[in-house]
């Protein structure tokens, strides 16, 4: 089950037009990657290692514009894993009508400061990511 993350439209979110402007997109779709690690118990032990999860890759289409006050879910689910890189699939919904505003896959790989090169998805790595992984 993807993990919902709520964000509510704000005046700070907007553009001239009155619509959220693009990037604060990328912005609640990162917040809700944040939750998905945390509530799956994850982060901590990535921090712990020194493993950061960067991204290499955002692929976001955006289908309706999101407004002041709207109330919106982030779904947020691990759906591929390969060698050295994994994705994250996000939609964004409307709360009300489950109406859908944007979709992104986010391509990451995960990297330690000492090391060169993304670290393979193998071991305790594998490990913690493996379980998040969902069929969509």
């Amino acid at each position: 089950m993807p993990q919902r993350t709520p964000i509510k439209v704000r005046g700070y979110h907007l553009d001239l037009y009155g619509h959220v402007n693009n990037a604060r997109y990328l912005e609640f779709l990162e917040e809700a990657r944040w939750e998905m690690m945390e509530s799956a118990g994850q982060l901590d032990w990535f921090m712990q290692e020194r493993l950061a999860l960067v991204v290499s890759r955002i692929d976001i289409r955006y289908k309706r514009p999101a407004t002041m006050g709207d109330e919106l879910v982030v779904e947020t689910w691990l759906s591929e894993i390969g060698e050295r890189h994994g994705v994250v699939a996000q939609r964004i919904v409307r709360a009300d009508n489950d109406k859908l505003v944007a979709e992104a896959d986010v391509t990451f790989a995960v990297i330690h400061p000492e090391q060169q090169g993304a670290r393979p998805f193998t071991g305790a790595i594998a490990e913690r990511l493996l379980p998040m992984l969902e069929e969509h």
